[in-house]
């Protein structure tokens, strides 16, 4: 028990996670379904972060460092993929699960940890399955060989 809890007798307040943290934490949760971070994948997010308009001008790091506070604030990696339901609207909802998708898929190889996690994330986001179908064959001819 903190100070803060033992002199007002309550626990400390949680602060809402932000979209751009949310959003770095389900494209890292996937990068990191199969167990590892590859480098590949870990480009792909820094790829996305200089180009989506939630984390112009935001440093990495700092990012990262909230996102962390959300998997222990849940206590697992595997638990804190329930924190994406607090994304603010079902366009960002959506937008996580593209992302998401999209690194499944660059690696060319989409293993069972990752189709599992994007089934979660699908209904975690509420994704319909007309949406989820619709970003998938996209995402198969982005990645087409």
């Amino acid at each position: 028990m903190g100070l803060l809890s033992r002199l007002t007798g309550k626990t400390t307040p949680v602060k809402k996670a932000t979209d751009d943290v949310l959003l770095l934490h389900g494209m890292l949760l996937m990068a990191g379904a199969d167990g590892a971070i590859e480098d590949a994948e870990f480009e792909t997010v820094e790829g996305f972060m200089a180009t989506l308009p939630e984390f112009a001008g935001k440093e990495f790091s700092d990012l990262l460092e909230q996102a962390n506070k959300i998997v222990r604030r849940h206590g697992s990696l595997k638990e804190s993929v329930k924190a994406l339901t607090e994304l603010s609207t079902p366009a960002v909802r959506i937008k996580c699960y593209v992302l998401a998708a999209d690194i499944a898929m660059s690696s060319g190889d989409v293993d069972e940890n990752e189709d599992q996690l994007l089934e979660t994330m699908q209904r975690i986001l509420d994704v319909d399955d007309a949406t989820a179908t619709k970003v998938l064959e996209v995402l198969s001819l982005k990645y087409a060989k």
